[in-house]
């Protein structure tokens, strides 16, 4: 009201000739009225930009909101609904790949009612624009080899899936310039046999001995190295960013609605089935989940149908919520956040255009990093070694003591590198075997994984949110069978084995 007052009085004395109300202040004489002039309206519209201006620079600027700014105490952000088809958790690439494929499939533009919640709005911390953004053919596994093919030839065609009518195309930087995976003697027969593999599902990939290694790639030392694989075909790197929004972009424009908040509570059917002293059911459904509101005590339960786990490296974490029966969600989900570095450095010596991305034989890679001599890399640390994943500070001893003495050894010219910079990113850890989880969990009937991809969730992303969507709307696998992949491995105990976690 103070601010209303003060701006109001400043308008009356803007008013020329105006008359002051019955009953003004004793001695003074009244004025007669006078007719309004286009002069009193300049100046009121004055007054009132004034008054906004007044209004701005009192409130602090939250971003979005009217007018550039949001009352103190509201929401950032749009508040999540009350009711949705679909709760997809997690707005990382494989989330709203999930979210893109369900309305697609689903064919009708305002049909099902798909609802995307990310937590960090900012993507500061997100695993997808902090990773490398590479893609390769090279796995060891006919899933991830399968996920890899048909993720390619969406990216080589991302315009036909992607781009939304009367925007600029869609361009993901994408660089073709191969992986390539060295093998030291002890690990040569396993190249070999995987490669063979690899070829049987349809990729373009080389073997190379030490000679044509170095024939190809003359800044390699090659003294301990057996046999290398080259991919030629469908790999590179590209940049996660540009994938990350053009999903977002292209899922919004099919209907899709996001909102920023954190998933951490749920309701089930198993609490009012029946009494506590009753045996415990043998299935759920979750009813409705708890959206916590960013900077907020609110939360806003959603009622859904169907939950999608797409929390990336808080996976597992998210099926230990509040709400969820402990009986029902056994085994765990052994999915972990891991911290992993990216180091950057600049060698006007080192491999040039040329460059692959090279996976050592110790485990460091690293790549080219555009065309001014500029290179990317790192390595996975020993599991006894793993850094604290409590946040994303950069262990730059790290760098010096373990990744660059791997480097300068298997390229020369690494020894006299100048380090750039550095990040941390998390990988979502499979610990019980490095691949992702995809398909409908067991025990919680209308709650379906797409997770631990343990590094590799970023090129799995097109194809994982395919067959998650197919399974959702389909009720079966169309375009890969992934079946092999589900939650049945971790109840049986089986772990898939895939030798090319870099």
């Amino acid at each position: 009201m103070l601010l209303w007052g003060r701006a109001l009085r400043g308008l009356w004395r803007a008013v020329p000739g105006g008359s002051p109300v019955p009953g003004g202040s004793p001695g003074r004489p009244l004025r007669t009225a006078t007719p309004l002039s286009s002069d009193i309206f300049r100046d009121l519209g004055s007054g009132l930009q004034r008054l906004g201006q007044t209004l701005k620079d009192q409130v602090p600027d939250l971003g979005g909101g009217l007018g550039g700014w949001t009352p103190l105490g509201a929401p950032l952000g749009p508040r999540p609904p009350e009711e949705a088809d679909v709760v997809v958790v997690g707005g990382g690439v494989v989330g709203w790949s999930v979210a893109y494929w369900l309305k697609v499939l689903e064919g009708q533009r305002h049909g099902m009612k798909v609802l995307v919640v990310e937590r960090d709005p900012t993507y500061s911390q997100a695993s997808t624009v902090l990773s490398v953004g590479g893609i390769r053919q090279q796995f060891s596994l006919p899933e991830n080899i399968r996920m890899s093919r048909f993720s390619a030839s969406f990216l080589r065609n991302i315009n036909e899936h992607l781009r939304v009518p009367n925007e600029p195309p869609i361009d993901i930087q994408f660089q073709p310039s191969g992986y390539l995976f060295l093998a030291p003697p002890e690990g040569a027969a396993r190249l070999e046999a995987t490669v063979q593999l690899q070829r049987e599902e349809g990729v373009q990939v080389a073997l190379l001995s030490p000679t044509q290694l170095k024939a190809k790639f003359p800044w390699i030392d090659t003294e301990d190295v057996a046999v290398a694989s080259y991919g030629l075909q469908d790999e590179g790197w590209f940049d996660p960013w540009t994938l990350l929004n053009a999903f977002r972009h292209k899922a919004t424009s099919l209907g899709v609605q996001s909102c920023s908040g954190e998933v951490r509570g749920f309701v089930t059917s198993a609490e009012d089935m029946m009494p506590p002293w009753e045996m415990a059911p043998a299935t759920a459904r979750i009813r409705y989940v708890h959206i916590h509101m960013p900077d907020s005590l609110e939360y806003q339960p959603v009622a859904c149908a169907i939950v999608i786990n797409a929390a990336g490296a808080w996976a597992g974490e998210l099926l230990k919520a509040k709400g969820l029966p402990g009986e029902l969600c056994q085994p765990p989900l052994p999915i972990q956040p891991r911290k992993r570095y990216v180091f950057s450095w600049h060698c006007p010596d080192g491999p040039g255009f040329s460059c692959p991305l090279l996976v050592d034989t110790t485990g460091a890679y690293f790549r080219r990093d555009g065309i001014a001599g500029n290179y990317l890399g790192g390595m996975s640390p020993p599991e006894e070694e793993e850094p604290d994943p409590g946040d994303l500070s950069v262990d730059h001893d790290f760098f010096q003591e373990q990744v660059w003495p791997r480097l300068a050894r298997r390229v020369p010219a690494f020894e006299s590198l100048h380090p750039r910079g550095a990040w941390a990113g998390y990988y979502d850890h499979n610990t019980f075997d490095c691949n992702g989880v995809l398909g409908p969990h067991p025990k919680l009937e209308n709650l379906f994984l797409a997770a631990g991809f343990s590094g590799h969730g970023l090129q799995h992303a097109p194809a994982a949110g395919r067959a998650v969507a197919e399974l959702v709307v389909k009720g079966k696998y169309e375009s890969l069978d992934l079946r092999r992949l589900g939650w049945g491995r971790l109840v049986e105990g089986e772990p898939l084995e895939e030798d090319g976690v870099v």
